[in-house]
């Protein structure tokens, strides 16, 4: 029997791209979206991509009625958790948005799971949880510190409450701690797709490319770093997506260590944002019109991973370099 797994937020950027791997590992899969950072028109290309429609459910995790509902009619194997707000600039100027959205939906989303014997989650939660460590890489290990953003206070408070529900309901949870996810899936058809003015640094980048931007903004030439710019670990999107079927089977074949486990997903390379500038205008042939502005509210020095107990644990580890990762981008952003 075909397991049956719901990931929230599938039409989202990296749920997307984790609803194709799932269908492609031959789970059966249903979609909960708002579309309130989404785009129905994504389920069309990963059905293109996948050969197989996923089921659809225009659902805000906030309705609680709606959440019941759904999970009263279906029998769930397990749970891919990405539907959140993550603007880290967005969080800072609307906390109160954030903590709603999303905590109210973590919540409504684990009472579901104990009322209709759910046994399995896989959280999507960030390296923001880390806030500035102390030292690099980060490692699993490396204690929480305060928070730069509402958004990455989410993610930590995401965790505690996770914590708590398994100590208490038996329940198997594993976190996700992704750095900078990047790049788009090899057909083109799928990859990140911000309404709005994006708050991540590559889409800012192949929109300054295809002129929808006049000029990208650098935030902060003054970091104690090489070239002064800050660093961050960018990871390819479908390497992220594998580590979460990877992460599923773990949970479904019964092979987590514990209630609640952690993994860091990154490649542990850090790379500044100048870096990132010019590998993609190497790879692509072409040249960004940029410039240095102060630095924003909310950013951390450098971030990359240590990810060793990914790759112990889950078998897992990154195949794909950033210039692919930019290559993969720019011809996501050229179908647009």
């Amino acid at each position: 029997m075909k397991k049956n797994i719901v990931v929230t937020g599938g039409l989202g950027y990296i749920g997307s791209h984790t609803v194709v791997a799932l269908q492609e590992a031959g789970f059966t899969v249903s979609i909960l979206d708002d579309l309130s950072n989404s785009d129905l028109s994504v389920l069309n290309r990963i059905t293109e991509i996948s050969g197989i429609k996923p089921e659809f459910h225009a659902i805000d995790l906030k309705d609680t009625k709606a959440v019941n509902d759904f999970f009263h009619s279906a029998k769930i194997d397990g749970i891919i958790h990405f539907a959140a707000h993550k603007a880290v600039g967005e969080s800072v100027e609307k906390p109160l948005m954030y903590y709603r959205n999303n905590l109210f939906g973590l919540i409504n989303l684990l009472e579901a799971m104990k009322e209709n014997e759910v046994d399995n989650l896989i959280f999507s939660s960030s390296c923001t949880v880390y806030g500035q460590a102390d030292t690099m890489p980060i490692d699993e290990t490396a204690p929480f510190k305060k928070a730069e953003s509402p958004y990455g206070k989410t993610k930590q408070m995401g965790e505690e409450i996770l914590e708590d529900f398994v100590a208490a309901d038996s329940k198997n949870v594993i976190s996700l701690r992704y750095f900078n996810p990047v790049g788009a899936h090899s057909s083109g058809l799928i990859g990140e797709l911000p309404l709005g003015v994006p708050n991540n640094l590559v889409p800012f980048v192949t929109q300054t490319a295809a002129g929808i931007r006049e000029c990208l903004s650098v935030f902060g030439d003054d970091y104690p770093t090489r070239d002064g710019t800050a660093i961050r670990d960018y990871i390819y999107v479908g390497d992220l997506a594998d580590a979460h079927v990877k992460a599923l089977n773990r949970l479904i074949e019964k092979k987590n260590k514990e209630n609640l486990e952690v993994f860091n997903l990154g490649t542990g390379i850090g790379s500044t944002v100048l870096e990132v500038v010019k590998t993609f205008e190497k790879v692509n042939n072409l040249k960004l019109n940029y410039k240095t502005v102060c630095r924003r509210a909310g950013d951390i020095v450098e971030a990359f991973a240590d990810n060793t107990k990914a790759e112990k644990e889950l078998g897992w580890k990154p195949e794909t370099s950033l210039e692919e990762s930019m290559r993969t981008a720019w011809e996501w952003q050229k179908t647009l």
